[in-house]
């Protein structure tokens, strides 16, 4: 995916640049929290605060290192890790909803389509809880986000052959799980994640 002139660190200090960057990630970025978010006022608020951080961050982007939706998802990883941790921390539901924008009718039909589409990279996160950390951050970019293996190290942060090594481990022990030797079929969100055979990532 080719990026804006210029690339994020330019889109920082050019609103009509920002507004094209924004405007050609949106939806991935969205599609990305709303595989790990099940609220549609979440998904809008992290969403925002996804580019929020993009401003802020955007002279550490290095094409080199992968595309912009690469980078906006390392970006979105921590956004929404953040976010969980401050649930996590919450007691009691009032505080929890304190403090959320708005959202317009057509705003919330819109997320709850998206949430529907996205179920089923939901039910397939949820399928690699078990796994270990570094492994399950590979697998989720690759076999869920659909990035390269290059990208979701980029993402990561880590170096290439760490996230190959990673997504071997990751697949070998899901498709362990869902062994079709077992009278039991596979689940429909392993098959998801492990894409049969050789998985849905890209080893580019």
């Amino acid at each position: 995916m080719d990026g804006i002139r210029g690339g994020p660190a330019a889109a920082a200090h050019d609103p009509q640049l920002f507004e094209e960057f924004y405007r050609r990630h949106v939806d991935a970025v969205m599609s990305f929290v709303a595989r790990r978010v099940a609220d549609v006022h979440t998904v809008a608020d992290l969403t925002a605060e996804v580019f929020l951080a993009a401003l802020d961050s955007a002279h550490t982007y290095r094409p080199g290192r992968g595309d912009e939706r690469a980078w906006l998802y390392g970006i979105a990883r921590n956004i929404v890790s953040s976010e969980r941790r401050r649930i996590a921390r919450e007691t009691a539901r009032d505080v929890r909803i304190s403090g959320r924008r708005l959202l317009e009718p057509d705003d919330i039909a819109r997320l709850e389509d998206k949430l529907d589409a996205e179920s089923p990279g939901r039910r397939a996160l949820a399928a690699l809880e078990r796994l270990p950390d570094g492994e399950r951050a590979v697998v989720e970019l690759v076999a869920v986000d659909q990035l390269t293996v290059t990208e979701a190290a980029a993402a990561l942060g880590i170096r290439q052959v760490t996230a190959r090594v990673r997504l071997h481990r990751a697949r070998k022990a899901l498709r362990a799980e869902a062994d079709p030797a077992t009278e039991t079929p596979p689940r429909p969100s392993l098959s998801y994640v492990t894409g049969g055979a050789g998985g849905t990532g890209g080893e580019a």
